[in-house]
This record gives structure tokens, sequence and C-alpha cells, in this order.
């Protein structure tokens, strides 16, 4: 979902004195239930960020959405 997407992300890490808030940007490679692959396009530098350290993103354009697990069909109550 959202591959190809420039997305801005926004990521705490507590334990940090040093990086204790971080904003990272770039295109969107990959992304699993743990984790996000990004590539800064400036600099050709690559990202995995850790999902258990994200506090939200933020896309430029619409996002493409699609609910994991097949729920997407699930009847409201």
């Amino acid at each position: 979902m959202n591959r190809g997407k420039v997305a801005t992300i926004y990521m705490t890490f507590e334990a940090s004195k040093e990086w204790n808030s971080k904003i990272f940007r770039g295109v969107i490679e990959a992304a699993g239930r743990d984790h996000i692959i990004i590539s800064d396009n400036k600099t050709g530098t690559r990202y995995l960020l850790l999902t258990i350290y994200l506090d939200y993103i933020t896309f430029d354009g619409e996002i493409q959405y699609d609910y994991p697990y097949s729920m997407s069909t699930y009847s409201p109550r």
C-alpha cells in the first residue's frame, strides 16, 4: 500500500537523549507489520524504520489503504 509515494514519518525514541524525536521523509519502498523502508531521493540513503517507534505518518496526496486480513469485506454490526 502506498509504495512509491512520498511520506513524512514522525518517530520517538524515548531511550535516546540525542534522537528523542526524529522526522524522516522519503519514498516508501516497502512496509510490513513491524517496519517501513523508505529512501531519501536527495541523499540516496535508505532507512529501515521499526514501527514500535512510530508516532504517525503524513502523505502529500491521497492514501491508498485496504484493511489487512480481508477485513475490508467485514459487515458492520
